[in-house]
């Protein structure tokens, strides 16, 4: 029995999972903004912000397997995951406000260095935090379409990072909000030390929430968990990187893991250019001039994606299938980036508006539905080896979500190198070469995950046969 095999799960414990949700997405939603800061106004090199996208999203990647294993392990009175939300939720908060700490009259590479120090320690708060959250929503309810309700509870609430995170462009660039003491201009480079404790605050109180309100059963008496202790680190080690090897030995895992890669990758490695398309190319380089129109594009899709898309694709997943849900909802953000090449005009930047709808079904209909996907699968591999994984299978699956975003950094960064992009130039020649990338990359993407996905086999018909098999089998051993 899973901690929580209730079919329909409280409200309420849903909008607590949700809370935690809004956490998980506002942190990196603020940060993808603030980070354009440290090109544009600290003068970071293009593959300087790529390596520091890089090398701390890595480490993450590589620690969250290691939690998982610690999470679907532990034995205390609060259950396997509840205190770990709690403690990676408080390192979270300090260290994001620490991170951001920077002053331009600083060396390069004392900020450099500073940054990325801080960088590792949040980003290990990160994986202390979501890797058991996440798992924590994969046991909430073993029922099919249930599960999608949950995640669809969570991505609405968790959206709202989308929608808010983009008016943080505006607020950096207003010389009304931030002044620079040296000129007529803002001081974007002041902002971020000051916004960083506003997003620290209310983020770090949201991932609490699930810590105090999810209910959770003691697991002092849990004979089949692995031991988590220093002086079996080595043998854990073992068991990780074999769990992680079984994982990925799961077919459907394996469909799910990939298409997340291909469709948050190559979307990662274009959203950054969105505020230096919309700047450069609409504005002529001034950010100023630009007022809302960075912040219309992250908000308008978010709102659209919380408000469409979102009921959209939980909707259909019940009556056509998960996969084909995936299938359609994919094909429609196509339409998307193709309308991004003839609508991001000079002069006219309200144009972009009108792709927004079909841009949001890309990346707000994916985890509505992979994390629903993976709580089935989290059932097939119990039926396969006796256990329930679901810390394990959630870390592997975020491993290659956040390697993903790791390797669509510096990738980004290198795009940016090999265009000759230079925020400080007068004209912008590379801004072509950036948005072909912004149109081209996320269709590869999409296009893969789809062909990935063709054959993914878990219906509804077939969930339920292997939830009856797991029935069966603990009402034997019983």
């Amino acid at each position: 029995m899973t901690e929580s095999s209730v079919t329909k799960v409280p409200f309420g414990q849903k909008l607590a999972f949700g809370f935690g949700m809004l956490a998980n997405q506002m942190f990196p939603a603020a940060l993808g903004v603030f980070l354009v800061v440290l090109v544009k106004d600290l003068g970071f090199s293009p593959l300087a912000w790529g390596f520091i996208y890089f090398a701390p999203r890595l480490f993450d990647a590589v620690t969250d397997p290691i939690m998982g294993f610690i999470s679907d392990n532990t034995r205390s009175r609060w259950g396997r995951r509840r205190q770990y939300v709690f403690v990676g939720g408080l390192i979270l908060g300090v260290a994001y406000v620490a991170m951001w700490q920077l002053y331009r009259e600083n060396s390069l590479t004392y900020n450099f260095t500073y940054f990325m120090g801080w960088s590792l320690v949040f980003y290990l708060g990160l994986t202390i935090f979501s890797v058991p959250y996440v798992a924590m929503g994969y046991e909430m309810s073993e029922d099919f379409n249930e599960r999608t309700t949950i995640m669809a509870v969570a991505q609405f609430i968790g959206q709202w990072a989308w929608v808010i995170a983009p008016w943080f462009w505006v607020i950096l660039y207003d010389k009304d909000w931030f002044p620079n003491p040296a000129g007529d201009s803002a001081a974007p480079d002041m902002g971020v030390r000051y916004l960083a404790v506003w997003v620290a605050i209310p983020c770090t109180l949201s991932a609490l929430v699930p810590a105090i309100f999810i209910k959770s059963k003691s697991t002092l008496d849990r004979e089949d968990f692995e031991p988590v202790n220093i002086e079996s680190i080595g043998n854990s080690l073992k068991k990780i990187c074999k769990s992680t090897i079984e994982a990925f030995s799961i077919p459907q895992f394996r469909k799910l893991a990939f298409a997340t890669f291909l469709i948050f990758n190559s979307f990662n490695i274009i959203a950054t250019f969105t505020f230096f398309i919309i700047v450069y190319h609409l504005f002529d380089g001034d950010a100023e001039a630009a007022g809302v129109w960075p912040a219309l594009h992250g908000c308008v899709g978010a709102l659209i994606t919380t408000f469409l898309v979102i009921p959209v694709v939980a909707a259909m997943a019940e009556k056509i299938g998960k996969k084909t849900t995936f299938i359609v909802s994919q094909s429609i953000s196509i339409i998307g980036y193709i309308l991004f090449w003839f609508l991001f005009v000079p002069g006219k930047p309200y144009l972009f508006l009108y792709v927004l709808p079909f841009h949001s079904f890309g990346i707000g209909g994916l985890f509505t539905l992979m994390m629903s996907m993976t709580a089935d699968v989290c059932d097939v591999d119990e039926l396969n080896t006796g256990k329930r994984r679901e810390g394990i299978l959630g870390a592997v699956y975020w491993w290659t979500v956040k390697f993903g975003q790791a390797f669509a950094g510096l990738l980004a960064g290198l795009i940016m190198w090999l265009v000759d992009f230079d925020p400080d130039a007068a004209t912008q020649s590379s801004i072509t070469g950036l948005r072909w990338a912004y149109s081209v990359l996320p269709i590869i993407g999409v296009l893969g995950a789809i062909w990935v996905m063709r054959d993914y086999d878990i219906s509804e018909e077939q969930a339920a046969e292997v939830r009856e098999k797991l029935a069966d089998r603990k009402s034997v051993s019983a």
